[in-house]
């Protein structure tokens, strides 16, 4: 009744979208879920993206670490240990961080909040950058200790 109808319809939602919707999805709600990504694809292509797939992508590949930092006992102490993330872990921490820093926001509906952490995102701002930040910094301040990763 008062519904809009999406204007955004993908052609074919790729893997990693589908991927994305169901770490968005809460309670097993996966329409809700294709919803506000979709409607967040909306909010992007009004604000003038043209093509908001690409911007999706921009985002995730900016927020993805590239180092992180593993706790490893080593003769009786904890030491924090800087190593590679591989691929796959790259892009779950990437899109765990977008959308839980898009939760965290208040006031707004989600797919607003998505859309402007996608935006921050791949203009390489915003708070799940922020936390690629930290994690990269941790890990190269502990990078004495990277000899340990061999035990």
């Amino acid at each position: 009744m008062g519904q809009k109808k999406a204007t955004y319809i993908p052609e074919d939602s790729s893997p990693l979208q589908e991927k994305f919707i169901s770490m968005v999805m809460e309670r097993g709600k996966k329409s809700i879920a294709r919803r506000i990504f979709s409607d967040a694809m909306n909010i992007l292509k009004e604000k003038g993206k043209n093509k908001p797939e690409e911007l999706f992508l921009k985002a995730i590949e900016t927020v993805k670490p590239q180092m992180e930092i593993r706790a490893k006992r080593v003769g009786g102490s904890v030491y924090q240990i800087p190593v590679e993330v591989n691929a796959k872990r790259q892009l779950t921490l990437s899109m765990r961080w977008i959308i839980s820093s898009a939760r965290s926001k208040k006031g707004q509906p989600m797919a607003q909040k998505l859309a402007n952490e996608l935006t921050d995102a791949s203009n390489s701002t915003g708070a799940a950058y922020k936390k690629k930040e930290d994690v990269e910094r941790m890990a190269a301040a502990n990078k004495a200790f990277a000899h340990f990763a061999k035990y």
